[in-house]
């Protein structure tokens, strides 16, 4: 009987310091936590511009936006285009029953870099352009991160048609990234 009583009061005293240390970090106040934010946002895109400017980064997207503006919320860990060196794989798969070519419902394509360019204009945001040239792709993608954060937008214009596709999401460094690539063309 007293074991099951210590065992009773350890466990109460353990809840009571578990309660009293979650009290205490709440205790930030909004303005605190938007400063901790901001922080933190700020120290992402300087880490998603160091990426990009030595050309080892994973953009990560969560949404796709078709030609005529629908569009479809999707895995980021199957919807990415990555950057290494002067190599480039863009890979879009949606969340349908159908394997497709890449095996997750999408398609996979890797090509050549031929014209890479970074801009940040006076406000801080940066601008990427470049040409990816491979068996499955020609095209220009052009990638928007607006300063302060990590999200950004990507365009990816075909050379030979007009369907257009926009992706957005975050920008990681390619080591931080957690993606899963399928079979490419």
């Amino acid at each position: 009987m007293k074991k099951i009583f210590c065992l009773l009061i350890t466990m109460l005293m353990i809840g009571i310091s578990n309660i009293q240390a979650q009290e205490s970090q709440q205790k930030l106040t909004r303005e605190e936590k938007k400063a901790l934010q901001a922080r933190t946002d700020s120290l992402q895109f300087c880490e998603a511009v160091k990426a990009i400017e030595n050309k080892c980064f994973t953009l990560e997207a969560d949404q796709v936006i078709f030609k005529r503006g629908r569009n479809a919320y999707v895995n980021s860990n199957t919807n990415f285009i990555m950057v290494k060196d002067d190599n480039a794989v863009v890979q879009v798969s949606f969340n349908i029953p159908v394997s497709g070519p890449n095996g997750l419902g999408g398609i996979t394509v890797e090509g050549n870099i031929t014209s890479y360019k970074v801009k940040k204009d006076k406000k801080g945001n940066l601008t990427l352009s470049m040409n990816v040239q491979g068996v499955g792709i020609s095209a220009n993608v052009s990638i928007r991160m607006p300063k302060g954060n990590n999200q950004a937008n990507v365009d990816i214009l075909p050379n030979f048609h007009s369907n257009r596709l926009s992706l957005r999401g975050i920008v990681l460094p390619s080591e931080n990234s957690r993606i899963f690539k399928g079979r490419s063309l």
